[in-house]
C-alpha cells in the first residue's frame, strides 16, 4: 500500500542539499494521523494531497500520512483492524458497516453529493427514457445507486451489466449507458472524441455524499481535538487546491505517475466549475469555496448535524453515524461535444 506524508517530502530535499540540514526552533511533537484514501490519488482527492504537500497538517501539529486505496483493500476492515486512523468511505458502506455493530462515525465530507451518475449518448434527454436498454456498471453499484435507480425509474435487473474495461462496452452500444463520476468517465469519451451527455444522480435525488471521512468511535472520543484540526486543516487545503493545485498535483504525480496531466485538469476543471452552484432544497452555498462551517460543527460538542441515515434511511433515528456540514460542491449535469 502506497503511502506519503510530508516527511517524506522533508526528507528528500536534505538529500538534495548534499547534507545542509537547517534546523528550526523546537515545536511541540506532530500527532501522526494515518489516513486512507478511497481509490489511487487523484484529484478528487486534491485537498488532503493539497495539505500535506503545503505542510498546513504540518501547521496543525498533525503528522498526516496518506495511503492509497484500491479496489481490493476494504478500508472499513483496515479502520477497525487499527491500521488507519482516520479512512475516505462512502456514505451507504458507512451505514452498512453500523447496522452491523461497528463503532464507526463519519465527520467530514469532501463533497456535498456522489459525483456518481450514468453517462449516454447526446440523445437521451432523461434517465426514465433508459428503461430497457443496457446500464453498464460496477459490482459495488448492486449495493448502492442500483437499487435507487430501480425505484426511482423503474429499472430492472434485466438491463443491468457489466462494465467493461476502458469503457468499451458502452463505446461498442450506443444505445447503452454507463455508470460513471463526473470527473473521470467523460474524460474518457472526449479522449476518444465520443459525444456524451451526463446525468448526476444528485440532480435527480440520489441523496448520499461523496468521500466521508470516517474514523472510530474510541478515537473520536480520544482524540477529538486531533479530528477537528485535520478537518480545519484539510479544508485550508481544499482551498488552497482549487486556488492553485501545483503542490497537490506534484505530489498525486509522484503517487500515481499512471494519472495523465490531462485528466488531473479535466477533473479540477469540473470541480472549480460547478463547486459555486446553488440548489433551492439542498441548503445554501457558504462562500468563495464552500467549504466553511464543516470544522465548526465538528468542534462544538453539540454538532455534527447532518445525520446520514436522514438521507439513507429515512424514518430510523438509532444510527450513531453523524456528519458535519458538508462542502456543497453541487455539481450539474452537462454534455460533452468532443472536439
Amino acid at each position: 500500500m502506497t503511502s506519503f506524508s510530508r516527511r517524506d517530502l522533508v526528507k528528500g530535499g536534505a538529500a538534495m542539499a548534499g547534507g545542509l540540514v537547517l534546523r528550526a526552533r523546537p515545536v511541540r511533537a506532530a500527532t501522526k494521523v494515518r489516513l486512507l484514501t478511497n481509490w489511487f490519488a487523484e484529484a478528487e482527492h486534491g485537498g488532503f494531497y493539497q495539505a500535506v504537500a503545503a505542510g498546513l497538517y504540518d501547521q496543525a501539529g498533525l503528522d498526516v500520512e496518506i495511503r492509497q486505496g484500491n479496489a481490493q483493500l476494504n478500508g472499513m476492515q483496515v479502520l477497525l483492524g487499527g491500521e488507519a486512523d482516520i479512512i475516505m468511505s462512502y456514505d451507504i458502506t458507512i451505514l452498512n458497516g453500523v447496522e452491523k455493530g461497528a463503532p464507526v462515525k463519519a465527520f467530514f465530507t469532501s463533497f456535498q453529493f456522489d459525483l456518481i451518475g450514468l453517462m449516454t449518448r447526446p440523445e437521451i434527454n432523461s434517465l426514465a427514457e433508459l428503461k430497457g436498454r443496457k446500464v453498464y456498471f460496477g459490482a459495488n453499484g448492486y449495493s448502492s445507486y442500483w437499487p435507487w435507480l430501480k425505484q426511482r425509474f423503474g429499472f430492472t435487473d434485466e438491463m443491468a451489466a457489466p462494465k467493461g474495461p476502458n469503457l468499451a462496452t458502452f463505446f461498442n452500444d450506443p444505445s447503452a449507458a454507463v455508470a460513471g463520476y463526473l470527473t473521470a468517465e467523460p474524460f474518457l469519451a472526449v479522449q476518444r472524441n465520443v459525444p456524451v451527455k451526463f446525468f448526476l444522480f444528485a440532480e435527480q435525488g440520489y441523496p448520499p455524499y461523496a468521500n466521508t471521512m470516517v474514523t472510530t468511535a474510541a478515537y473520536m472520543k480520544d482524540n477529538s481535538d486531533v479530528v477537528a484540526r485535520f478537518t480545519r486543516a484539510s479544508v485550508e487545503g481544499w482551498k488552497d487546491y482549487l486556488r492553485d493545485p501545483s503542490a497537490g498535483n506534484a505530489l498525486i504525480k509522484k503517487l500515481n505517475p499512471q494519472m495523465p496531466d490531462e485528466h488531473i485538469a479535466f477533473s479540477l476543471q469540473k470541480m472549480r466549475d460547478d463547486h459555486g452552484h446553488r440548489h433551492h432544497d439542498r441548503g445554501a452555498l457558504a462562500e468563495d469555496t464552500g467549504f466553511s462551517g464543516a470544522v465548526e460543527s465538528v468542534e462544538g460538542g453539540h454538532g455534527l448535524e447532518t445525520g446520514l441515515h436522514h438521507r439513507l434511511h429515512q424514518g430510523s433515528e438509532d444510527h450513531d453515524v453523524t456528519v458535519s456540514r458538508p462542502s456543497p460542491m453541487l455539481l450539474r449535469p452537462l454534455t460533452l461535444q468532443a472536439h
